[in-house]
């Protein structure tokens, strides 16, 4: 099976012996760059990922002789298993498909690659976004810094960001009202993260409108129960009889878990987005 079989597969029917295929195309040289690329997406999928291939990932990332798509790539793979195994812990290492090594191992490569000027921009723009998801005592000075920059690039890095390290509501909000909309984006679903109850205005808002895209109006309904739950009937009711599936069932979904009491639903942020 050749990797676009592969790719336009599910995950959990990839045939045994993937994870050695990917490994294999991710250190092959000769491989041609729309392979490398999609072995390099495939290779951060849960059903697969290991060390070897996180090695593989981080042997990329540290590559100057590779593009920088192929590298950005890499870095965005190592965020969900980053993630997860932060939100998991060691513990029972049954539970975590890399071992305590190689998560430390990415968590400081991501660090060091971030912190090179040399390093290009998308790059580091990448590393960032995928090691925020662990977060760390650095993150937050990094991401100051970056929003600061005056860079639309950067800031849309960081308003990513902002979903996960606490802290940063007074941005988020202002960036609510920021003219690139998948700013925009990251803002509404940073707020909704952390319930930010100044971004409510904001959030019904885009609603109401009738004009808003539908990624931001998705975004919007999904933030509602965290951000203003007692609300949510009213503004939502107008949306129930709308023709399109999807915003029906983020409406039904949204209703639902503003009727759930607080601390209902599973883990708390601290338990999901540590400081």
């Amino acid at each position: 099976m050749d990797l676009k079989t592969l790719k336009d597969t599910p995950p959990w029917d990839w045939p045994e012996g993937t994870a050695e295929k990917l490994v294999t195309v991710l250190r092959d040289e000769q491989a041609t760059e729309p392979d490398r690329l999609l072995a390099t997406e495939m290779a951060g999928d849960f059903t697969v990922v290991n060390d070897e291939l996180v090695e593989a990932l981080l042997a990329i990332l540290r590559n100057n002789e590779e593009s920088q798509e192929v590298r950005a790539r890499a870095a965005i793979s190592l965020g969900p298993i980053l993630e997860y195994a932060d939100t998991e812990g060691f513990e029972d290492s049954e539970d975590v498909p890399i071992s305590e090594g190689h998560f430390q191992q990415i968590q400081e490569s991501l660090r060091k690659l971030h912190m090179d000027a040399q390093i290009p921009k998308e790059v580091r723009r990448r590393t960032l976004e995928a090691s925020v998801r662990a977060p760390q005592d650095w993150h937050k000075n990094a991401v100051r810094a970056a929003y600061s920059s005056g860079d639309d690039e950067w800031k849309l890095t960081v308003v990513f960001c902002m979903r996960f390290l606490r802290g940063f509501d007074e941005h988020i909000v202002e960036e609510l009202d920021n003219r690139n909309p998948d700013i925009q984006l990251e803002a509404v679903l940073a707020a909704g993260n952390w319930g930010v109850g100044a971004a409510w205005p904001h959030i019904a808002d885009l609603i109401d409108s009738g004009r808003t895209p539908k990624p931001l109006l998705l975004a919007a309904i999904e933030a509602v129960p965290s951000v203003c739950p007692q609300e949510a009937s009213e503004v939502l009711s107008g949306l129930i009889e709308s023709d399109d599936e999807d915003i029906i069932e983020a409406v039904e979904e949204a209703l639902a878990m503003a009727e759930k009491p607080s601390g209902e639903d599973g883990d708390s942020e601290d338990d999901i987005f540590p400081e």
